[in-house]
């Protein structure tokens, strides 16, 4: 007999407490008005504790309603196919799916790969690299999130790179165009926007990119600075700031002819606008120096 499931702590020394009135000379249906349960779960928590918590003197925990099968779950026979392919040649999910697929046995490669990862039979590779994300701080002041990223417009060969960056907290942009990307220009770039933006960086957070590798990590923590790395494929961790390269592209890169001296010349200008007049419905309306001069 299976309990339903609950997640009230206080429900295993409930019954306990149920079945020691019952003991001490309560019937089961005064019981069951006392605690406001049916008469029938109170008989059911005494037979538990005669029959099955004879030890139990605390409290009869909880069981979990969760089936111990599935009405769709593969046959014993070919889960153990699977788990002796695996032994045998030491071979990965494809191949062990058409070995079985050529014997006549009707099986799902995600059933293979489930069944192996269910019995820690999966193979990783030696050489993958496993990454930690540290907790994302919360942007509650400027400079405690600050994402960073860059742009590439033009075809391989003739690509023209723009970092840009982003205070989560207050919207404070700031770009920069350049003709190549590199751990040293990213440096560089975090280091004129340190020296521009009117609070210091605490977390700055990009992407996997090679221009961030740990070697920029490094220089982040000659500085301070700690470097956080968004979660591989999941451009929504970096959300703002692809809004940004959105924005800039859209309201100004395309409108200057594809030009690293132009750009050079008018981003600037452009940055002054964003930073100081644009309203941003994220901030109620409000520029990003509105927001850094009220706090």
């Amino acid at each position: 007999m299976y309990m339903a499931y609950t997640t009230n702590p206080k429900l295993p020394k409930l019954r306990m407490d149920a079945v020691r009135l019952v003991r001490s000379g309560w019937s089961i249906r005064k019981v069951a008005r006392y605690y406001g349960y049916q008469p029938s779960t109170v008989m059911s928590w005494v037979n538990k504790a005669e029959q099955e918590y004879l030890d139990a003197r605390y409290v009869i925990p909880t069981i979990s309603s969760k089936p111990h099968h599935h009405p769709c779950e593969l046959p014993k026979e070919i889960v153990q196919a699977i788990i002796d392919y695996r032994h045998k040649t030491r071979r990965g999910a494809e191949f062990i799916h058409f070995m079985l697929v050529k014997e006549g046995i009707t099986v799902s490669l995600s059933s293979v790969k489930r069944t192996l990862k269910r019995h820690g039979l999966t193979k990783y590779s030696g050489w993958k690299k496993w990454h930690y994300y540290s907790p994302r701080p919360l942007p509650e002041a400027p400079g405690l999130l600050v994402e960073a990223d860059t742009i590439h417009d033009g075809q391989p060969g003739q690509q023209l790179y723009i970092y840009t960056l982003l205070d989560v907290f207050s919207r404070w942009a700031y770009a920069t165009p350049s003709i190549r990307i590199s751990v040293n220009n990213s440096s560089m770039f975090l280091r004129n926007a340190q020296h521009k933006a009117p609070f210091s960086f605490v977390t700055v957070q990009t992407d996997h990119g090679a221009e961030f590798s740990k070697w920029f990590t490094k220089k982040l923590e000659e500085k301070t600075i700690v470097h956080r790395h968004s979660r591989i494929r999941t451009p929504n961790d970096n959300a703002h700031l692809e809004r940004f390269n959105r924005t800039i592209q859209e309201e100004c890169i395309c409108r200057l002819a594809r030009n690293l001296n132009i750009w050079k010349r008018e981003l600037p200008e452009y940055l002054h606008y964003y930073n100081t007049e644009r309203p941003h419905m994220g901030l109620n309306m409000k520029a990003s120096d509105d927001v850094l001069r009220s706090y």
